[in-house]
């Protein structure tokens, strides 16, 4: 009771002692969090997203800006009082649904909300609208993809409020102050409609395939397993997407066995492509990341499996080599898998991050004995946690060595201590969620940010796999806005703190850090410091 109290006086001393400015925007600016809370990391800049629960960010660089993408989470309702949370976007003057969020972010100092592209009709104050969500998105320049023209496009997920009726859909962001649509639901033709869910999908941005998670309404009657698989498009041309096939873990297809020793078959969580093993077009050729694999994750926080594949022989002609467009048809769900990660039962993948091949510093000797010893393949694979106030079990980061691709095997884990600080007494989530996702300097093969609900974002120095080492670490402070987070606490229920809730994490090539609060306290922009700059510098 000590540790919760304790606790609980550490969330209304930090409440107490933030310091907002309110700009002409009305756009709050957040104090630099305790000095207990941070670590070799430090605040550049700060959006309250209009007080909308975010999921992913996507820094994209436009020209010489740089917008950040910010997807939302549904609209929800204050857990105590049951009263609608904020909607009310300043820009339109009225109640939105939560949709996606387009902020400036070329001064990391200053970012400015552009603009907020709802999902569901806007409403004039004070009605309410409904839930509305718009949770991942991607984003991709008519440059680099096959059509080859000048605009900037936006895959997102669509979550409608009515059963079956989530999508996936395209916007044209050129100009991020007024995006304009592509393919979407409103227009009756979205990328992909009638689903019951979505999720994280990906989008290779050279090539135009988008590996897209969801499921339809129509699977269960097809004899598919619950969950979300992915379907596998050609967005070449954003406006005309052309449906290749789909993926699953063999099992989750109609007919298909539930894998030896597991009760179900795990669902997808999304994918991470490494484009074709082609070194001449690939983008992300020359960082170190092995070519021509897509790592899949399933399961998300229980039963988890990280699935290697060939991504030659997933994909049909011209993107690939012997894979099938055989639409809804395909029966083939093993030939491309390479390998897999069978996780214990308590963990799951929420994130597949390959680092790609990497020299071990330890396995250099100088003895004139390391021909072929020194380099090893990685994929950091995080596991979603989950409940409120530890009542789960405790989730983990694998490092996993993929270099025998067909035996994969994790050689070392990272965790955040709970008792490092109190974490699982100040409420809500407390674990990892996701990695960043970025290719190329100055952080790939050297610091990967983890962001970790309750205790902000981890950098881990990752050049040596087998031994990752938090080198930096920022916990945001609360706000007035910040939602509460409800659960059980040493036998009494419905205890309902303020507390942070860092859900996503992304970076861009100049150094900075993004991460966006799944308990609506916004978007905070960091940058390092001290030893852990030391490393990338």
């Amino acid at each position: 009771m000590k540790k919760l109290l304790n606790g609980l006086v550490s969330s209304v001393v930090s409440f107490v002692f933030i310091a907002l400015f309110i700009w002409s925007t009305g756009i709050a600016l957040a104090a630099q969090s305790d000095p207990s809370e941070r670590k070799n990391m430090a605040l550049v800049g700060f959006n309250d997203l209009q007080n909308r629960s975010t999921y992913q960010p996507v820094v994209h660089q436009q020209g010489v800006r740089y917008i950040l993408y910010a997807g939302h989470h549904a609209l929800g309702t204050n857990p105590v009082t049951n009263a609608p949370l904020p909607s009310f976007n300043p820009l339109t003057g009225m109640n939105e649904p939560n949709g996606t969020s387009l902020v400036d972010v070329s001064d990391p100092r200053n970012p400015v909300l552009l603009s907020h592209i709802p999902v569901g009709t806007p409403v004039k104050p004070p009605a309410v609208p409904t839930a509305g969500g718009a949770q991942m998105v991607r984003v991709c320049d008519g440059s680099t993809l096959p059509i080859h023209d000048n605009k900037v496009y936006m895959l997102r997920t669509y979550t409608g409020s009515v059963a079956n009726t989530s999508a996936h859909e395209i916007w044209d962001t050129t100009n991020p102050s007024k995006p304009l649509p592509v393919r979407t639901v409103a227009g009756g033709n979205p990328v992909i409609g009638n689903l019951i869910d979505t999720h994280k999908s990906w989008w290779e941005c050279d090539t135009g395939i988008a590996y897209i998670v969801g499921n339809r309404a129509t699977d269960p009657a097809l004899g598919w397993k619950p969950g979300n698989h992915i379907m596998i498009f050609d967005l070449s041309n954003p406006a005309s997407p052309v449906f290749i096939r789909d993926w699953a873990l063999d099992g989750q297809q109609p007919g298909g066995v539930i894998p030896p020793n597991f009760t179900s078959v795990p669902p997808i969580h999304g994918p991470i492509s490494t484009g074709p093993n082609n070194t001449n077009t690939n983008p992300i050729a020359g960082t170190g990341a092995t070519l021509g694999r897509v790592y899949f994750a399933y399961g998300i926080g229980s039963n988890g499996v990280m699935q290697i594949v060939d991504r030659d022989k997933l994909l049909p002609p011209p993107f690939g080599k012997t894979g099938l467009a055989c639409g809804v048809t395909c029966t083939d769900y093993k030939t491309a898998e390479i390998g897999r990660l069978v996780m214990n039962p308590d963990n799951g993948a929420h994130t597949s991050w390959p680092l790609g091949t990497m020299t071990v510093p330890d396995f250099v000797t100088g003895t004139g004995n390391d021909a072929g010893r020194t380099t090893r393949d990685i994929v950091v694979v995080t596991s979603e946690a989950g409940g409120a106030f530890c009542s789960e079990f405790r989730h983990l980061t694998f490092m996993t060595d993929v270099t025998t691709e067909g035996r994969p095997q994790s050689v070392s884990t990272f965790q955040v201590p709970a008792a490092s600080d109190g974490f699982c007494f100040r409420g809500g989530r407390f674990g990892p969620h996701a990695t960043n996702e970025e290719f190329g300097p100055p952080f790939y093969q050297n610091i990967t940010f983890i962001s970790y609900f309750n205790a902000g974002v981890r950098a881990v120095d990752v050049r040596d796999p087998y031994n990752p080492q938090e080198v930096g670490f920022y916990i945001p402070a609360v706000t007035a806005d910040t939602d509460l987070r409800c659960g059980t606490l040493n036998g009494v229920p419905n205890v309902c703190p303020q507390v942070i809730q860092t859900n996503n994490v992304a970076t861009d090539n100049r150094g900075f850090i993004y991460i966006v609060d799944r308990a609506n306290t916004g978007l905070h922009i960091l940058r390092l410091t001290g030893k852990a700059l030391g490393i990338v510098q």
